[in-house]
């Protein structure tokens, strides 16, 4: 799989687009008035408990307010070593007043209309520092595989090289590191480590502030795309080129003569760049509920306040109901990707004649959705034989992001 990844801005905005020969395969969104960045460290102050909740709420900075929730309490034990809170309430080892370096594990972005997407950003105990083949961890103290690699060679084959990196530790170990050298991953440990030490520097004090913003549409995509081969990095506008040059100098010096500046007469044009690439159709249709399959078949995603809704089509396909849902299957994979769908997603596949079938077509959802960088577990078929999927998103969905009419 070839990759290029092109850089644009709107407004203020910055689009990432990830095509695989010239399908879109990914797409990143950083809106201009995003108050709290996915990732982003503070050093914050307990501002008072919810013993309902078991949490306790942050001020974050002047502005903004976060919420601690019991599970993502990280506790140190005497040895050093951490665990999840949980064990007594929250309001046991917290006061108001109190100082804790927090991360964010969701975004906060408001809304025209006052309402919110969150209504508070939750954040996190358990920090974590992203690079290209390793994301370092503060409350760990030996190295771990991701768990989102499923792949049982993929996880061997990382197993192995883990016993070379005595020298780092507090590592969690990406897909992309199986085909690393040691000593690149224990550069990359180095230099992750070191930012940490900087950044711990800065928890003192009783005042809250930001500390770091987390990575933007640019970081995450180059860090997502890691394990996959990128053949060119496209941008319009010399800032984002010096931010990808800064980001591949120190996390991935293959990458940086593949940064290409694209000149265009038009390049100040919104989305020329998309634009001259001609994908601007297949961002629009991505705020579509009807997708076409290749096969003749086709999906309606549908997108309700408790989950999203997806219903498979036979269409004109004449094929087996396998060979239609193993293809929706990979489509759908694909579209909760690029739309950033989050939470439940119940799928209405076409019948299953079998045991046997069910089986091939649970397989074929759990292939296409390893390469989402977002946590996504399935949970079988339900009574009704639909099948049930969660989904961890970083940020809002892409039509919250975008105000969902962009292109209207």
């Amino acid at each position: 799989m070839a990759l290029d990844i092109l850089i644009e801005e709107l407004e203020g905005s910055i689009w990432v687009a990830t095509l695989n020969n010239g399908r879109l395969d990914g797409l990143e969104v950083d809106p201009v008035d995003e108050e709290i960045r996915w990732g982003s460290i503070y050093w914050a102050k307990v501002k008072s408990i919810d013993k309902a909740l078991d949490a306790v709420y942050l001020q974050l900075d002047v502005d903004n307010v976060g919420i601690l929730y019991n599970q993502d309490v990280r506790v140190q034990d005497e040895d050093g070593s951490f665990k999840k809170g949980g064990a007594e309430p929250i309001g046991k080892r917290f006061q108001p007043g109190d100082m804790v370096a927090v991360q964010a594990k969701t975004a906060y972005l408001p809304k025209d209309d006052g309402d919110y997407e969150n209504k508070i950003a939750q954040m996190s105990m358990d920090i974590t520092l992203p690079g290209r083949h390793l994301i370092f961890s503060a409350t760990m103290q030996d190295n771990r595989i991701s768990a989102r690699i499923r792949d049982k060679e993929t996880r061997k084959q990382i197993k192995t090289m883990m016993d070379g990196l005595s020298d780092i530790q507090g590592f969690i170990l990406r897909a992309s590191a199986a085909n690393t050298q040691t000593d690149i991953l224990i550069r990359e440990g180095k230099i992750l480590k070191e930012a940490w030490e900087q950044l711990s520097a800065y928890f003192a004090g009783d005042e809250p502030g930001l500390i770091m913003i987390g990575p933007d549409a640019i970081q995450r995509t180059l860090s997502d795309q890691a394990t996959k081969q990128i053949e060119r990095i496209e941008v319009v506008i010399m800032e984002h080129y010096t931010e990808a040059e800064d980001w591949c100098t120190i996390f991935a010096p293959d990458l940086v003569p593949k940064i290409t500046p694209v000149e265009m007469e038009n390049a100040s044009v919104d989305f020329a760049l998309f634009d001259y690439r001609d994908i601007l159709g297949q961002i629009e249709d991505l705020f579509q509920s009807y997708v076409m399959l290749r096969g003749g078949g086709s999906i309606i995603i549908q997108k309700t306040a408790a989950l999203t809704a997806i219903d498979v089509n036979r269409g004109g396909n004449k094929g087996s109901n396998l060979s239609v849902n193993i293809e929706a299957a990979e489509e759908i994979a694909r579209q909760i990707r690029l739309r950033n769908s989050g939470g439940i997603i119940m799928i209405d596949f076409l019948k299953t004649n079998n045991k046997k079938d069910e089986a091939q077509l649970i397989a074929a959802m759990e292939k296409a959705v390893q390469g989402d960088a977002c946590t996504v577990q399935l949970h079988g078929m339900t009574s009704l034989g639909l099948m049930e999927i969660t989904r961890k998103r970083r940020t809002p969905p892409l039509d919250e992001r975008t105000d969902g009419n962009i292109f209207v």
